[in-house]
């Protein structure tokens, strides 16, 4: 009891300087503000550091935060230290559905909700020590914030990338509210259970598809991971391939099909998704289908209305379907193939028809056997040895080996080659077109809930009716140009001037009935004047997502109080890129391609410079903490871990260095007591290197040149070795490192002079703020009896720089394997393990390797300079 009330006594402590001291971390934006420790090693003064911004949850901060946000604190700290202007601010993502259906249940208003728990969120933040500019704080259901989320919109409106569509929804009966593909599980509800279906409800749409080659291409100007560049461009999915038109049997119909590979030789029937126009025709008894067939029908489309497009994709899943009872012919063979509708097929990707051809892919293979339809191999192996398609199938993708059979003039050819001469082949004949495919769809900007920003749209009914006067009486480029229009009609933007559009604070704001937004329901809102014709005009009541705020956020941190600017042009060009945006996988698809999306379309507005064309440059993902029991935490596991309850048992620094070194960063690790408390004694030793065990405090340096020699190469490696790391987010091999060098100082007992402790100090600041703070005040202030106020925190001091006279070891050390594994090791002069004749004779002449040559034939003998001699025996 009397160590927590020790810590708790220093955190105390602290906080309240650091509180009273509120310019510590603040970020500079004119060089005259400049803080004289500021001197950046590389020339680049500014640092960007950013974490996700966090959901304000009644729970508070989980350990998912914690880890996250004290990855980002150690590296702000450091590079502080290494005399940076580090911009590492913070605010809170508020609008969204959990804040909204906790205080449906709990009978309050979103408003009060919200401020409650971000006032809890920001009281855990300072008390982890989080060194936040807390000046450049955002909130996006601040009025003031979202007025420039509306902005953006009504740019996008302005410039053609908003529209309005009806579009199937998935629809849950009790929450009353659309869902999201992935909250829909096995056809229910995630949140409730209820059972969903699907609705179509007209909605605003951001095409974001205008976008995508740029949103490919653009990743060449960042310094994103592998991982994270591979889950963007997979999301956006660019395919080239060919429209194929195939005639529907005894009708003047034709139902486009989307393929990358025409291996149409061997296509046996097509399929449908459930909402394509074409099926909704047969429903209607256009084409002739008996009134049995069509009942089978709707009865299918009504099942596959339960269920959301994750789980209808899944590769895995039970094929199901129903025969449409019509019939389209295959062009190359001339027969009548099957037309069938079937779930895993999407209206919104590509034409929403597929041609079968089972021979050559898993799905369509597991289609065609559960319903007999044939299978024809159309592709076999280089060497012609193939097994019998009806037992697997030969799957088979652009580039790779393979050649035609059973394809008439293709055969014997390449199966690449052969594919582009299909496409040639097609649209010589008139049968089809090349065309460029996404998997990425426009986005569904639309949301009918109440807690979020309002869509800053008016309808005028008579604006509408001059408008279709304009455009029946208009020429257009294209097609789509007039649909455009037509989509668009009668709907105007709010005035930029009369921005924001507030959410109005009421009372009743529970989901509706008929799908439609609360805000329906409040007359003072919804009627409104028209800003054009002046007439009564009516407001959008939708409103936007949870991505709206959350894709600019890091924008308006660079000018967070500006009321006449979303971002001030000069401050942008001073602080962008953001140089490390630290995240988790869960967000490296949607949110980074949203944000980068908005950041383009800016861009190209001229809002941004031109030299910086993307708005992050480094993307690091941070890893995942399981609980004890290695699984996922859950409540209702019972394995949470709750960051601010192990930090009243041991104290924050305890926590902050075991969530950095329980493994690497970005890994996934388990939640381990044992190491934790590891930690807790690391730091009670470090402690008492400084104020027992040493006794004191020299005042110069007359020791023993040997022993301050070796004390000098000690640490000076440990500073390189330990700087690099930090650099790398090598934080656990760092935090093993300053482990290491504690270890070595108490075993060898060298006195220690200030200057040593001060860069111990410094090394340990980032992990261990309070520790280092209060080790700092003690070395320079308590000791010597001086004034109780410190003049400056450990926090404003320059990062150690290892000496090199140093690093050079005048000893190394090179290990003998044999057969690879380690059996002895010999310490000789550097110079001389660079000589391979030598480093091999004293190897073999060890007593320990003599012993394992004994009766041995040497085969063969490797050498690694400086390193290693492995020789190897039989």
């Amino acid at each position: 009891m009397e160590e927590n009330k020790k810590f708790r006594t220093i955190e105390d402590k602290w906080i309240k300087w650091w509180e009273e001291h509120s310019d510590l971390y603040k970020a500079w934006n004119n060089d005259e503000d400049r803080p004289a420790y500021a001197n950046a090693p590389d020339g680049q003064v500014k640092k960007y550091v950013l974490v996700e911004f966090p959901y304000p949850s009644g729970s508070g901060l989980h350990v998912g935060h914690a880890f996250s946000f004290t990855g980002g604190d150690v590296y702000a700290r450091f590079k502080r230290m290494q005399g940076y202007n580090v911009m590492f601010p913070m605010g809170f993502d508020e609008f969204g559905l959990p804040t909204e259906n906790y205080a449906i249940k709990v009978k309050r208003k979103p408003q009060e909700v919200t401020r409650e728990n971000t006032d809890i969120f920001k009281q855990q933040m300072k008390k982890l020590a989080f060194s936040f500019d807390w000046s450049r704080e955002v909130h996006t259901s601040d009025p003031d914030y979202y007025k420039w989320t509306q902005w953006i919109f009504v740019q996008l409106f302005k410039k053609g990338l908003a529209y309005k569509q009806e579009m199937p929804i998935n629809w849950c009966p009790s929450c009353k509210i659309g869902l999201a593909n992935e909250e829909v599980l096995n056809g229910k509800c995630e949140r409730c259970g209820a059972e969903v279906s699907r609705r179509n409800i007209s909605q605003w749409v951001v095409k974001i598809t205008d976008y995508a080659d740029r949103l490919t291409d653009g990743l060449k100007n960042t310094d994103f991971i592998e991982k994270v560049k591979t889950a963007q461009i997979n999301w956006i999915g660019r395919k080239d391939g060919i429209n194929i038109d195939f005639e529907v049997v005894g009708t003047n119909q034709k139902l486009t099909v989307f393929t990358t590979t025409p291996v149409n030789f061997g296509a046996t029937f097509l399929v449908v998704a459930p909402e394509h126009l074409f099926v909704q025709q047969i429903v209607e008894g256009k084409f002739g289908v008996n009134q049995e067939q069509i009942d089978e029908i709707k009865k299918y489309i009504s099942e596959a209305r339960k269920k959301g497009d994750m789980e209808r994709t899944e590769l895995n899943k039970i094929k199901t379907g129903v025969f449409s009872g019509l019939y389209a012919k295959n062009h190359v063979t001339g027969k009548e193939i099957p037309i069938w509708v079937t779930d895993f097929v999407l209206a919104t990707v590509g034409t929403g028809a597929v041609q079968g051809c089972p021979g050559h892919d898993q799905r369509d293979w597991d289609f065609a056997k559960k319903f007999g339809i044939p299978i024809v191999r159309v592709v076999g192996s280089i060497d012609g040895n193939d097994k019998d398609i009806n037992e697997e199938p030969f799957i088979v993708h652009l580039g790779d080996k393979g050649k035609m059979v059973n394809s008439d003039f293709l055969n014997e050819m390449d199966f690449t080659e052969a594919m582009r001469k299909t496409m040639d082949y097609f649209e010589e004949k008139g049968w089809g077109k090349r065309v460029v495919s996404y998997h990425l769809r426009d986005w569904i900007f639309s949301r009918q809930h109440y807690w979020g920003e309002p869509i800053p749209m008016i309808y005028c009914a008579k604006c509408a009716k001059d408008q279709k006067f304009k455009i029946q009486n208009s020429k257009f480029k294209n097609k789509e140009e007039l649909e455009s229009k037509l989509k668009n009609m009668g709907w105007i933007p709010v005035p930029e001037d009369q921005l924001p559009v507030v959410l109005p604070e009421v009372e009743a704001y529970e989901p509706t009935d008929d799908g439609l937004s609360p805000l329906s329901r409040i007359d003072s809102f919804v009627n409104c004047t028209c800003p054009v014709c002046g007439g009564s005009a009516k407001r959008e009541t939708d409103t936007m997502p949870n991505w709206a705020g959350s894709d600019w956020y890091f924008l308006r941190y660079m000018d967070p109080h500006s009321a006449t600017k979303l971002v001030d042009f000069d401050l942008l060009k001073k602080w962008g890129p953001v140089d490390i945006y630290i995240g988790g996988d869960e967000h490296n698809t949607l949110h980074l391609l949203y944000s980068r999306f908005i950041y383009l379309f800016l861009y190209d507005l001229g809002v941004f410079p031109k030299e910086l064309p993307e708005p992050y440059y480094k993307r690091v993902s941070h890893g995942v903490i399981l609980g004890p029991d290695n699984q996922r935490m859950s409540k209702s596991k019972g394995n949470v871990i709750v960051p601010e309850t192990v930090a009243d048992m041991y104290g924050v620094d305890v926590v902050r260095m075991y969530l950095m070194f329980m493994g690497p960063f970005e890994g996934t690790m388990a939640w381990n007591e044992k190491t934790l408390m590891g930690v807790k004694r690391f730091l009670d030793r470090f402690e008492k290197l400084f104020k027992e065990y040493f006794g004191g405090i020299s005042q110069d340096a007359e020791l023993f040149a040997s022993d301050r020699n070796t004390l000098m190469i000690i640490i000076n490696k440990k500073i390189e070795l330990i700087t690099k790391d930090l650099e790398e987010f090598g934080y656990n091999t760092a935090i093993a490192k300053l482990m290491e060098l504690l270890n070595d100082l108490e075993k060898r007992k060298i006195e220690l002079i200030r200057d040593d402790m001060e860069v111990l100090v410094k090394m340990l600041a980032p992990f261990a703020p309070y520790t280092a703070e209060e080790l700092w005040y003690w070395l320079h202030y308590d000791v010597n009896k001086k004034s109780d106020i410190v003049i400056e925190s450990v926090h404003q001091q320059s990062w150690p720089v290892a000496d090199p006279a140093y690093l050079a070891d005048e000893k190394v050390t090179v290990a003998v394997a044999i057969n690879g594994k380690l059996r002895d090791q010999l310490v000789v002069d550097r110079d001389r393990s660079n000589d391979e004749k030598e480093m091999v004779e004293m190897a073999k002449g060890s007593e320990k390797i003599k012993t394992w040559l004994a009766g041995k034939q040497v085969v063969k003998e490797i050498f690694v300079p400086g390193r290693m001699v492995n020789i190897v025996v039989a």
